[in-house]
């Protein structure tokens, strides 16, 4: 298995592009946010994506019979350019059989200090943050 990654653009005029893995399915990302999320949209849905993954793998390993795993992300971003993200909130909604707040809170701090790739690809500076929602 190869650790490298290809993702291919291609533009659908306007601020329009479709990509996705070559030969995979594909996604639309609109730089207007007019016909599809843009970039900084599709960034938080990306690092949301990631981290659920890890929760949702490490709660199951955990014997955890889960029925909900919601994310809502909050990103801060700079007022001038770059306009990165400063700060990603995390408000996680979980629910199922065996589930305690130890174990999730324990599957959410691994993932975001430990596992989630696309967090670690971000700016290390990024103040992140989490609330949780059990039930």
């Amino acid at each position: 298995m190869s650790n490298v990654r290809v993702g291919e653009l291609h533009w659908d005029g306007d601020l329009r592009f479709t990509g996705g893995a070559p030969g995979g399915s594909t996604v639309t990302i609109d730089a207007d946010s007019g016909d599809a999320p843009g970039p900084m949209v599709l960034l938080l849905l990306a690092a949301g994506a990631c981290s659920g993954a890890d929760v949702v793998s490490m709660l199951q390993k955990m014997q955890v019979a889960l029925t909900r795993c919601d994310i809502t992300l909050t990103g801060e971003r700079r007022e001038e350019h770059p306009k990165r993200y400063l700060t990603l909130h995390y408000q996680f909604r979980l629910a199922g059989g065996g589930l305690d707040e130890v174990k999730a809170r324990r599957a959410i701090d691994l993932s975001l200090e430990k596992y989630c790739s696309v967090r670690h690809s971000l700016n290390p500076d990024i103040t992140v943050r989490y609330d949780l929602d059990l039930g």
